[in-house]
């Protein structure tokens, strides 16, 4: 039995996937040949096949509650996780070398703009028929007050065009957290096939990094620190990673699950025998933004549920109507984790914890009925091909 487990993205619903390998460690012959990875999978796939013994899971559990998710008395007036730190130093280069170039300082000061702005200004204030809303006030403010002032525009140019970004960086490989993770144990002999995606901006396709176990020729290459962080790379949060030249980001934003490229390397249909799918978010989970932290977290949940519903949906369709480029169908078993709604896109410990234990439920039934189906399975002779 030769089976794959898909770790997808979804952030600080991390706690879920490690619920899942929790539950999952506790039975012993449902082990893992190939390990399918993108974002926060990519992070808890890796660092949970670096350790060794019984309780893996846990010990991956510990290395997120002390140095990714933050305690709850902390994050309660700082909602920012342990390692979305701002790039100071790149920042500061960014803003010196902007101060010094000329070329900045051209068409800032506009004073024919000014003067249209102002009498623009004075036409509105004097209208009798003018009826200002606040979304005429917001407008006025935008294009009469802010957009003509020399002080504000070059603000703007500076926020907008220089490469003072505010974005976190977390791609430090030799820093002291990136460290922490032994890479080097995922390619000792008899490891599992372990690879993640990320996405290449310049050739703009996904590209795969594994631990040089993979068969087919696709763009790839090793596992490291770097790849990690271009992985989870999400834009307008995160900087994208430059790898040999060659500048990536999250590749979650295109495939969460990695279905296609699992197929492509096991081109023969006897040569994978199931796929278990751990997709920790839905569109269920979309919570309605009440502030920035909210709005934050659900850019990266928007795309992660839609793309990863969207993903498993399709793949149903392709296994049940599709052939293999061996022009032969593909006769495996997709076990499907389904994940809780119950818990929220928070940074901290409490939501690390809750995700660790709507994850073990959820695959506690996922099992169940796995071994249910077995069971129908065999008495009927008749192989099922989705679970549930």
């Amino acid at each position: 039995m030769k089976r794959a487990i898909t770790l997808g993205g979804g952030g600080p619903a991390a706690g879920l996937h490690i619920g899942v390998l929790e539950a999952l460690q506790s039975h012993p012959k449902i082990t893992f040949d190939v390990w399918s990875l993108s974002c926060i999978g990519a992070w808890v796939g890796i660092v949970y096949n670096q350790f060794d013994g019984p309780n893996k899971a846990g010990q991956t559990l510990q290395f997120f509650k002390d140095y990714v998710f933050r305690d709850d008395e902390s994050y309660e007036r700082f909602p920012i996780n342990s390692v979305f730190g701002t790039d100071w130093f790149g920042n500061t280069e960014a803003l010196i070398k902007f101060l010094r170039d000329t070329q900045n300082y051209k068409g800032i000061w506009l004073p024919h703009r000014m003067m249209s702005a102002f009498t623009e200004t004075v036409s509105m204030l004097f209208d009798p028929k003018n009826n200002w809303d606040r979304g005429d006030v917001n407008g006025w403010i935008l294009n009469q007050v802010l957009a003509p002032n020399p002080f504000v525009r070059y603000l703007a140019s500076l926020m907008f065009l220089s490469g003072v970004n505010g974005l976190s960086r977390i791609n430090y490989p030799e820093s002291s957290f990136m460290k922490r993770i032994k890479f080097e144990r995922l390619f000792h002999p008899g490891m599992p096939l372990i690879f993640h995606n990320a996405f290449d901006l310049d050739k703009r396709e996904l590209a795969f990094f594994d631990n040089n176990q993979m068969k087919r020729k696709l763009p790839r290459g090793p596992i490291n620190a770097s790849t990690l962080c271009a992985c989870s790379a999400l834009p307008f949060v995160e900087e994208t990673v430059k790898i040999g030249g060659v500048t990536f980001c999250e590749g979650a934003l295109v495939d969460t699950v990695n279905f296609e490229t699992l197929l492509e390397e096991y081109n023969d249909p006897n040569e994978l025998d199931e796929i278990w799918v751990c997709r920790i978010v839905d569109q269920k989970q979309i919570q309605k933004p009440n502030n920035l932290h909210d709005s934050l977290a659900n850019l990266c949940q928007l795309f992660a549920a839609t793309v990863g519903e969207d993903d498993v949906r399709l793949f149903r369709y392709h296994v049940q109507y599709d052939t293999l480029r061996s022009g032969k169908k593909w006769k495996g078993t997709v076990v499907e984790i389904h994940v809780s709604h119950d818990i929220d896109f928070k940074w901290n410990h409490s939501n690390l914890e809750a995700g660790r234990v709507h994850g073990r439920r959820a695959a506690e039934k996922a099992i169940e009925a796995y071994k249910s189906a077995g069971e129908k399975s065999a008495k009927s002779n008749k192989k099922v091909r989705f679970i549930p």
